[in-house]
């Protein structure tokens, strides 16, 4: 949630590093999105030192795959463990080109191998040979190559399949997903290869839910191959450079949408004007695109709208009364200097919102006053500069703030520490860039659920921090600096 630096925009440009890894591969090390569709497991802990004595399953799994080399199948044990099997090599990243080879003709349903090295055209083979019983397939990050994806066609009742980062898959390899019928979960992420005139065969996955194409940038053109997806729920093409206007219009009557996600494109207030038939939307992400504030009129029909996504936009102050009848929304992201008080006191009748993003908008301490009508929020960021000590007063009866970063903002004192110190529900705080001093540190000792705490290029060493820590901070995990 922003540290000592005054724009976030690095952040979008360091996800992609971060979720691939060192290797360059996708890994589990990477960004926390990841978590949203990989694979993970319930930990099976076998430390004696836990108290906790670990079911005879979770036993006899674990010592199976200490021995993995001495089976050569396992075609005659009951499906679910054999599931629970690769699960946990998986997870301890202990599968091998060898150990897959055990699992041939075990009738599994799910191959998350996202996590793991190695993944090449031959373990495809493997899932093959489940036919009709595999339900979900993620090869993120992996070998992968068209011709292996055409060894899948045998697997005829997949309904997730997670091809991220999987730099060898192209329009062929797509080819062969198109009899994919039941398919409701598609994820082709970070992909150069695929194109508009590959993307036709998607107008046969009729029960698609869900479509991330983030990061694939030569699909210009291609959404009008989704015109018949009338179930499709969510579709992220984010950081998608070539979108255009024209790319909205075969949107517009894909009503069942909830989430959609276009940051990072070159849609302007012409393309939201598509968007606007699209009542059940819930979430919308524009961030970093041309949509100013004449667009913004197209959204204020879209009242179920629970997400709002306007940082690095073109949007000023007066955009945002377009937004005061949106009463659904919930999270509202508006990182932009552009924005002003005058901007903030059009958004008083939100009451509902729970999360308010105005890292780079221009709020001064008169701003702060229209702050008092969000008493639900319980995440705050207000990092331009215009605050004082006597903004924050207006700041510290917001009772269900969780996060709360008011960073940039040099002038500051220890006094804000003394205002905020009633706010103790607080999890994370960041005041970095200020005139915050270690004898202020006193009054955050009534933070006992504060879990992380940034006060870079503050007069406040780590030393200081972490005696707070020990005497009456037992939940800090995370300090800066450190």
């Amino acid at each position: 949630m922003g540290g000592a630096c005054s724009r976030k925009r690095d952040q979008l440009d360091n996800e992609d590093r971060l979720a691939r890894g060192v290797s360059g591969k996708y890994c589990k090390s990477g960004s926390s999105k990841w978590l949203t569709t990989s694979f993970s497991r319930p930990f099976i802990d076998m430390d004696p030192r836990s108290g906790k004595c670990p079911s005879l399953l979770d036993f006899s799994v674990r010592r199976v795959c200490n021995d993995i080399d001495q089976f050569d199948s396992f075609r005659m044990l009951p499906r679910d463990i054999t599931q629970l099997i690769l699960n946990e090599l998986v997870y301890s990243q202990r599968i091998t080109d060898i150990s897959i080879q055990a699992f041939r003709d075990c009738a599994l349903q799910d191959f998350h191998l996202g996590e793991c090295p190695g993944v090449n055209d031959d373990w495809i083979d493997v899932i093959s040979s489940q036919g009709s019983s595999v339900l979900s397939v993620d090869l993120s990050g992996s070998d992968v190559t068209d011709g292996g994806l055409m060894h899948l066609r045998n697997c005829s009742n997949i309904q997730t399949l997670n091809l991220n980062f999987c730099e060898h898959i192209s329009d062929r390899g797509l080819a062969h997903i198109g009899g994919f019928s039941r398919l409701t979960s598609l994820s082709f992420r970070k992909n150069n290869e695929i194109t508009a005139q590959g993307m036709s065969v998607f107008a046969h996955l009729v029960n698609l839910i869900r479509l991330d194409l983030e990061k694939c940038p030569g699909i210009h053109g291609g959404l009008i191959h989704l015109q018949g997806l009338t179930k499709l729920e969510s579709l992220n093409i984010k950081w998608c450079n070539c979108i255009t206007d024209s790319d909205m219009k075969p949107l517009s009557g894909l009503t069942n949408l909830k989430g959609l996600q276009i940051s990072c494109s070159k849609v302007t207030d012409a393309g939201i004007a598509y968007l606007k038939a699209l009542h059940r939307l819930k979430c919308l992400e524009l961030s970093d695109t041309d949509v100013g504030s004449n667009g913004l009129r197209h959204l204020s029909g879209l009242l179920n709208l629970e997400k709002l996504n306007l940082s690095f936009t073109l949007v000023t102050d007066v955009g945002l009364k377009r937004l005061s009848g949106l009463s659904s929304l919930k999270s509202l992201n508006l990182d932009t200097r552009q924005i002003t008080d005058v901007g903030l006191a059009s958004l008083t009748g939100l009451v509902g919102l729970t999360h308010l993003d105005l890292f780079g908008a221009r709020i001064t301490d008169s701003g702060t006053n229209y702050l008092r009508n969000f008493k639900n929020l319980q995440s705050l960021e207000i990092c331009g500069g215009g605050l004082t000590d006597a903004g924050v007063k207006n700041i510290k009866d917001l009772s269900s703030l969780m996060v709360l970063n008011l960073s940039q903002n040099c002038n500051l004192t220890d006094k804000t520490l003394e205002l905020v110190s009633g706010l103790t529900g607080l999890i994370s705080l960041n005041i970095s860039n200020s005139r915050i001093t270690s004898a202020g540190l006193r009054h955050l000792k009534t933070l006992k659920n504060l879990k992380q705490l940034t006060l870079e290029a503050c007069r406040v060493s780590a030393s200081d921090i972490k005696k707070l820590q020990s005497t009456d901070l037992p939940n800090l995990a995370s300090f800066r600096p450190e």
